[in-house]
C-alpha cells in the first residue's frame, strides 16, 4: 500500500513541475510521467485493463503534444507575468480542490479491502459460471466478451477514438499550407 502513496506523491510533484516549468517540451515529458505513474498505480490496484488503456492514451497524447510543440514555440510566454485577482482566485480554488481531492483519496484507500480476497471471489464465480453460462471453452474470452462485454466495448471505443484523433491531426492530405 505504501507504493501507491509514493506514486501518488510522484504524480503530484510531476504535475506541479508540468504546470510550473517554462519549457513546454519538458512540461510534456513531466505530464507523460504523470500518465505513466497513473498506469503503474492501476497495475498496483490490479486493474491491468485500465493500465493498458492509460498507457496507449498517454503515448498518443505525448506524441501529439510533442508534434504540436515542435511545430510551434518551445517556451511558455505566460509564466512569470504579474498575477491578477482572477489568477489568485484560480490558484486558491485549485488549492482547495487539491486538498479535497487528497482527503477523498486518503479515505478511499483506507476503506479499500484487501485486494486478493475480492478478486478471488469474482474469479471463482467466473470459473464456475464460465462454461455453463457462455458455452465457451476459453474462460478468458468468456470473461472479456460476455461477463465484461460493456467494459471491453468502452475500452475499445476509447482506443478507437484516440487512434482516429491522432490520424485526423497528423494527416497531410487536405491540410492547407
Amino acid at each position: 500500500m505504501i507504493e501507491i502513496y509514493l506514486f501518488l506523491a510522484f504524480i503530484l510533484v510531476a504535475a506541479i513541475i508540468a504546470i510550473e516549468i517554462k519549457d513546454l517540451l519538458a512540461a510534456v515529458i513531466s505530464l507523460g510521467a504523470v500518465g505513466f505513474a497513473v498506469a503503474i498505480v492501476f497495475i498496483l490496484v490490479q486493474a491491468p485493463d485500465l493500465a493498458i488503456v492509460q498507457i496507449v492514451i498517454e503515448v498518443l497524447t505525448v506524441v501529439i503534444f510533442v508534434a504540436v510543440i515542435l511545430r510551434t514555440t518551445h517556451v511558455d510566454e505566460t509564466i512569470g507575468k504579474k498575477l491578477s485577482g482572477t489568477h489568485i482566485f484560480s490558484i486558491v480554488l485549485y488549492a482547495v480542490f487539491a486538498i479535497l481531492f487528497l482527503v477523498v483519496i486518503f479515505r478511499s484507500f483506507q476503506e479499500m479491502p484487501d485486494f486478493g480476497n475480492p478478486i478471488m471471489k469474482v474469479a471463482s464465480e467466473y470459473i464456475r459460471l464460465g462454461l455453463p453460462h457462455t458455452g465457451g471453452a476459453n474462460i478468458v474470452a468468456d470473461v472479456i466478451l460476455d461477463f465484461r462485454a460493456l467494459d471491453t466495448l468502452g475500452e475499445a471505443t476509447v482506443l478507437f477514438t484516440a487512434v482516429i484523433g491522432v490520424v485526423a491531426l497528423m494527416r497531410k492530405s487536405g491540410r492547407k499550407k
